[in-house]
């Protein structure tokens, strides 16, 4: 697995949502793109898709934004503060460079450090952002971006076409190991590059310092905000580039140099991230001149109630929001996030590779009593990779594995699992043994107690190893010493995106032809009625096959400083695209 492919963007407070994906229970898993920037559609026909996009979902008992009914009650420490804002984020690594991260805890840092070409709006239809413009050629082919005028990096130097092109060969270097989605757009000459066989990237042309063209060798529905990420500084991050090192990138990570809304003040690993608002940001300097995010362990009730923090986010229960309510001096806003959980499956342990077994334990446990029912409400049953939210979204075809535990049983036994000493199962003289990893959190202990009975009863031993700290989990998984972890998506804009992690490097051992062949084909068309067609099937085999067991989709509250102005969120991206409008009154 490569590390850069963990993209948790999930921020510590119960899971915030900034620029990245969903939390809960759940880590997460993403490529390497901005996630404000995730896939896309490439054309109008594709517009035409994502604007048929549902509207989220009312979360909890809560279904149109609530107003803070007395600012009063508001803590001296957030009153204190008059042009500061600060929010909590799970400890980053400090690999704060685009293509690089090594978790979205990082993400959620660059993600205010660096611009896109491209963003999204509340639709998931393509924007500007960086560049002003694109054309897409008729036989989609062929994208080329105008980029505004008179742009600038924070430290005043000029972003031109350069920086693009080198952004994206870098990518195709044969010693590239990160999580970006961009390879797989199959730039033309980029095969050649990598394999050193050519001195550029023969599909990506430099027309003038703010025109640039990439050609592809096939058409992908994604690729337009895939290629309109993040843009580095060719001057300050390729200065000492030479063909298969990018190793000395890593030691830039410390001191980021981007063209977004912030710019990087001092990181203090365990304790905070701050970040001071960028002149040459080219929408205008941040209202707000300091941003922080908060990276010390603690409870997110009590650094909202005494003011610690001004956001964070809550299960959308019917309690939580009646608290929240009784403070007086937060907004909150309810949110259906365009993300899935998961719990990512070893492929390469024998009594996993058996399809049967993987639905046993669908069938023999109790999702809606941990994902429903202790969520009271605020949560609800996955059966596919992909948010209900999704244009895509179907469950004609899908099985919802109800919890069955005689149905799982019998799933063992056909499997050669049988009863042995102790109740447990055995094959072969080996016990079916099941050991999970998952994060430290309430969610997490709920589904820890429910699993242990749920798997005694079908005759599994269960055995829970539970982190404390995100990047020691990472490394568990790298290491591949787990038979089930959890995670949950980053933020998912077109429906290929709920597949990144079979690509990406993260999942390895899934090897079914039918999948590539069908994910290819919908990569293929911008025609959304074909593309819906196919994402059915795809939907149908996952849910059938189970390469991930689904688990759980979230409805969150936002509550924050009712002297915050102008927050707005998205579907798709959160709240990063408001937030360099964020103003305190």
């Amino acid at each position: 697995m490569k590390k850069s492919t963990l993209l948790l963007s999930s921020l510590l407070i119960a899971g915030s949502l900034l620029s990245g994906c969903g939390n809960g229970n759940n880590n997460s898993a993403s490529s390497g793109n901005n996630s404000a920037a995730t896939a896309a559609p490439s054309d109008a026909a594709a517009t035409a898709e994502t604007t048929a996009s549902p509207a989220p979902v009312p979360a909890g008992a809560l279904s149109e934004p609530y107003t803070a009914a007395d600012l009063s009650k508001l803590p001296s420490a957030a009153q204190s503060r008059t042009d500061t804002i600060i929010v909590g984020l799970t400890d980053p690594s400090g690999a704060f460079t685009p293509y690089f991260q090594e978790s979205g805890y990082d993400g959620n840092v660059s993600s205010l450090l660096y611009a896109s070409l491209v963003t999204v709006d509340n639709n998931g239809v393509p924007v500007p952002d960086l560049a002003e413009s694109w054309e897409v050629s008729e036989d989609q082919l062929t994208y080329t971006f105008h980029l505004r005028k008179d742009l600038k990096f924070s430290d005043g130097s000029p972003l031109t076409a350069d920086d693009v092109a080198f952004t994206w060969t870098i990518q195709y270097d044969k010693s590239y190991d990160g999580g970006s989605s961009l390879p797989s757009l199959k730039v033309k000459g980029g095969q050649a590059y990598k394999e050193g066989t050519a001195k550029t990237v023969e599909g990506i042309k430099i027309i003038d310092p703010q025109t640039i063209s990439v050609t592809l060798e096939q058409p992908n529905a994604t690729a337009l905000v895939t290629l309109g990420s993040n843009i580095l500084s060719k001057a300050y991050y390729g200065k000492d580039y030479t063909f298969g090192n990018l190793e000395y990138i890593k030691k830039l990570h410390e001191k980021p140099l981007g063209d977004g809304p912030y710019k990087l003040e001092k990181f203090l690993p365990g304790q905070e991230v701050r970040l001071t608002a960028n002149e040459n940001y080219y929408k205008g300097k941040p209202k707000t001149e300091h941003f922080i995010y908060k990276t010390s362990q603690g409870d997110a009730w009590q650094f909202l109630e005494t003011g610690e923090v001004d956001y964070a986010s809550f299960s959308a229960t019917e309690e939580n929001i009646a608290k929240l309510k009784s403070l007086g001096f937060v907004n909150i806003i309810p949110y259906t996030p365009s993300t899935y959980g998961y719990m990512q499956v070893n492929l390469k342990h024998e009594q996993l590779k058996d399809k049967k077994v993987r639905q046993a334990i669908v069938y023999g446990l109790d999702r809606q009593s941990i994902y429903v029912d202790a969520a009271e409400g605020a949560g609800s049953v996955a059966n596919i990779p992909a948010s209900p939210i999704s244009w895509a979204y179907t469950e004609e075809g899908i099985n919802p594995y109800n919890y069955d535990p005689e149905k799982a049983k019998q799933l063992l036994d056909e499997a050669g699992w049988t009863v042995g000493g102790g109740g447990i199962r055995e094959k072969d003289g080996k016990k079916l043994s099941i050991h999970y990893l998952g994060s430290k959190s309430k969610n997490t202990d709920i589904f820890i107690a429910v699993a242990k009975e749920n798997f005694a009863a079908l005759g599994i031993d269960f055995q829970p190893e539970i982190f404390a700290d995100f990047n020691s989990l990472v490394s568990k998984v790298e290491g591949g010493d787990y038979d089930l972890v959890s995670f949950s998506t980053p933020m998912l804009t077109d429906p290929a995106d709920g597949f990144m992690q079979f690509f990406d490097g993260e999942i390895t051992d899934y090897d079914n032809p039918k999948f590539p062949e069908l994910y290819n084909k919908a990569l293929a068309t911008t025609d959304i009625e074909q593309r819906k067609a196919v994402y059915k099937e795809l939907y149908q085999l996952f849910n059938d096959e189970l390469p991930i067991i689904f688990t759980s989709y979230k409805k969150t509250v936002y509550a924050y400083n009712g002297r915050i102005q102008n927050l707005t969120v998205s579907p798709f991206i959160g709240l990063a695209g408001s937030l360099p409008e964020w103003t305190l009154k």
